[in-house]
């Protein structure tokens, strides 16, 4: 027998029912709650000093009505593509939003200068092709610099920074790039500085922002100019599987607070936000899919399901990690009942790394009872191969209790 991740503390038998209810027989299926959305920005906003924004990373779930309803409880939203723009232009269009990710190709630049979005640029090659469509549309564009910092965060399952990187500009070479944006009359909006993601360790963090917070005054003061916003990324981490630490917000903003009060001058009228997706959104969702065989091989028992990693990429352990783990696991039709047996959950995709829970404890499940993965609201149904063998995508549902 193997473990898997705790179940987070919102899904008890009740929520857990009424996603099945919601579902109305469809499988495989993804349903989120937006009042635990709502709980999850609360708690985050108490905690953060009330000078520092919080922006959500649409990439982490762009379904239209998250969207819309993130939007109107935090400051910006923050794309990383053309097609999220289109997404984020259509259910939140007065939010303030702005644009990161190498590769950005012509048609989105101009798409984002026109819908006066801030573009957060990753080189001097972006620069250059930003300002000649602005100036070809006969428009200010809104340009920030993102930048590839000298540190990493430590513990982050993503590094973003600390060596060479295909995103943003190395620190040293940051202020000669600021100088020609404010030179060439851009709306130069400041400094995105995101050094890593899915991050457990609080201390790291911490650590992170302060170092993040000296970057920006020492880049704003070798640039003579103060940057109108610091961006200091996020990468606060979910506790996906057992044994992992769930992230102390009110430790971190207190002493993000601490290190705000002690900034450089060169930063005292610069505006600062939290950029996060994983951790708003993450623990909202859940992925329900329905047993369609069982059986015996050799000893160990299979559960089949109708759903796999084609819509659950990350449960199955195929999306950034070395060593596969259990994500948080259960039968949502007999949720109270103890475990009985252990059994490997799999999908119905030709691979054997079509696994939802490896040798996992569970009460006893037949056909027809469905399998419950927690932690299903971020990187889900819009990070997994959907086309795989034809399958075609699960269906989404949202909960609203407003």
């Amino acid at each position: 027998m193997k473990p898997f991740g705790a179940i987070a503390p919102w899904w008890d038998a009740t929520r857990v029912a009424r996603a099945l209810d919601a579902r109305r027989g469809a499988s495989p299926c993804f349903v989120y709650d937006l009042d635990i959305v709502r709980d999850k920005v609360a708690t985050l906003r108490a905690a953060l000093p009330s000078d520092v924004g919080i922006h959500y990373a649409v990439k982490a779930n762009p379904h239209p009505a998250i969207i819309a309803a993130v939007a109107g409880l935090v400051d910006g939203l923050d794309i990383a593509s053309g097609g999220e723009l289109t997404k984020v232009l259509a259910a939140a269009p007065d939010k303030p939003v702005s644009f990161a990710g190498p590769g950005k190709r012509d048609d989105e630049i101009e798409a984002a200068i026109y819908n006066r979005v801030t573009l957060n640029l990753e080189s001097e090659g972006e620069a250059n092709r930003a300002l000649s469509i602005a100036n070809r549309l006969g428009m200010t564009p809104k340009l920030a610099v993102r930048v590839n910092p000298d540190f990493a965060l430590k513990g982050s399952g993503m590094k973003m920074g600390g060596g060479a990187a295909a995103f943003g500009v190395d620190a040293e070479r940051v202020r000669p790039l600021v100088r020609r944006l404010i030179d060439t009359g851009a709306d130069w909006r400041g400094f995105h500085i995101f050094a890593g993601s899915q991050a457990l360790d609080s201390e790291a963090i911490v650590a992170a922002q302060a170092a993040t917070v000296e970057l920006a005054g020492r880049l704003a003061d070798e640039a003579g100019a103060a940057p109108p916003l610091v961006n200091l990324g996020g990468g606060f981490g979910l506790p996906y599987f057992a044994g992992d630490a769930t992230v102390d917000v009110t430790m971190i903003g207190d002493r993000l607070g601490n290190v705000l009060a002690k900034r450089p001058d060169s930063l005292h009228a610069s505006c600062f936000a939290i950029e996060l997706g994983r951790w708003l959104v993450g623990e909202c969702g859940v992925y329900l899919t329905r047993v369609v065989d069982r059986k015996d091989s050799r000893g160990e028992t299979f559960l089949v399901t109708d759903g796999g990693l084609h819509h659950q990429l990350a449960a199955s352990g195929n999306f950034g990690t070395v060593v596969r783990r259990n994500y948080p696991i259960a039968v949502a039709t007999r949720f109270t009942q103890p475990p009985v047996e252990t059994v490997n959950i799999v999908g119905c995709l030709c691979t054997p790394l079509d696994k939802l829970g490896d040798s996992v404890s569970m009460p006893h499940a037949d056909v027809g009872d469905v399998i419950v993965v927690f932690m299903a609201g971020a990187y889900g149904a819009t990070a997994s191969p959907t086309a795989f063998l034809g399958h075609g995508p699960a269906v989404e549902v949202v909960l609203d209790g407003a």
